[in-house]
């Protein structure tokens, strides 16, 4: 700017993102977004999005898969890694703790990321853990699965709930909590700084059709059995899905793009990002859309948004 000789055109936009390296632009994200607050806090929520429009066949095979570190209390995008395919999805979860300051955080990760390795990372970071537990940690889930199954061990748990209404429904949301010192840790010394186990039970009512759906999630934690701030966590995590691969696909149209040749996907995924996060840090009420239209029209919020 203020591009003087004229704006480039499409086909220089398409060589310079096709031939940027992708890891280093991803390192440079990672500082500009370190140097717009000094700290992070409350839940960081670690998830990856497939870029649809990237797929080479119809089969989804050759799809970039985007794992991104969101910071619900800051609601900024803080990391990215791109790698090939959801399979190597827990390698990116790894590069993306890698690139946080997340000392005093909670960290949040879908049970991809529930791998004894991530969690010893966690907590060389000085932050804690909460983990989805699912059938990819069989012996684990199924204790804690039995262990909230029996009314006897279960009596003394502390308990926490909530209740949130909105979109036509009611969501009620239950926590019970245990100390994994109490017996569990004994069977599962491998896992780092295991304090908690949890379960998680949400029930959905529409209010016109009455309609109930009823799901139960189990995590394991490295913090105190504390159901109200573990059922919070786990709540916030759901915020990357909604404040960014929602926003994506819907005001930024991640999911239409076609573009793949070369390291152009990965490269405009990081763009998109570092626009959802300069239009969130511009204070006026618009939404994502409205902003970026103005910015294209209006040069002086352009620059307001730019610098922000």
């Amino acid at each position: 700017m203020p591009f003087k000789a004229g704006v480039a055109p499409a086909q220089t936009l398409r060589r310079v993102l096709s031939a940027l390296c992708p890891r280093t632009l991803e390192s440079a994200f990672a500082s500009w977004v370190a140097s717009l607050q000094e700290t992070i806090r409350g839940v960081v929520a670690i998830d990856g999005k497939t870029l649809r429009g990237s797929k080479l066949d119809s089969n989804g095979a050759g799809a970039v898969h985007v794992v991104s570190a969101y910071a619900h209390e800051a609601g900024l995008i803080l990391a990215q890694r791109a790698v090939e395919g959801k399979s190597n999805e827990i390698t990116a979860i790894q590069d993306v703790l890698g690139l946080l300051e997340i000392d005093g955080t909670i960290v949040t990760i879908d049970a991809i990321g529930t791998q004894k390795s991530i969690a010893g990372q966690i907590i060389a970071k000085k932050a804690d853990y909460l983990l989805a537990l699912k059938g990819n940690q069989k012996a684990l889930h199924d204790d804690v699965i039995e262990f909230f199954s029996d009314p006897e061990l279960t009596a003394t748990c502390p308990q926490s709930e909530d209740t949130n209404f909105g979109h036509g429904r009611i969501e009620e949301r239950t926590c019970r909590t245990f100390a994994a010192e109490d017996g569990l840790i004994t069977r599962h010394p491998e896992w780092d700084h295991l304090h908690s186990i949890a379960e998680v039970t949400v029930q959905r009512t529409h209010k016109k059709t009455r309609e109930t759906y009823r799901q139960t999630r189990y995590y394991i934690s490295s913090l105190q059995p504390d159901p109200a701030i573990i059922l919070a966590a786990s709540r916030s995590h759901w915020s990357v899905e909604n404040n960014v691969h929602w926003q994506l696909d819907v005001s930024l149209h991640e999911d239409n793009s076609r573009t793949r040749k070369d390291h152009s996907a990965r490269n405009l995924a990081m763009m998109r990002r570092a626009v959802l996060n300069m239009a969130r840090r511009e204070p006026s009420r618009m939404s994502i859309k409205r902003k970026r239209l103005k910015a294209a029209l209006n040069k002086e919020f352009r620059t307001k948004l730019i610098v922000c």
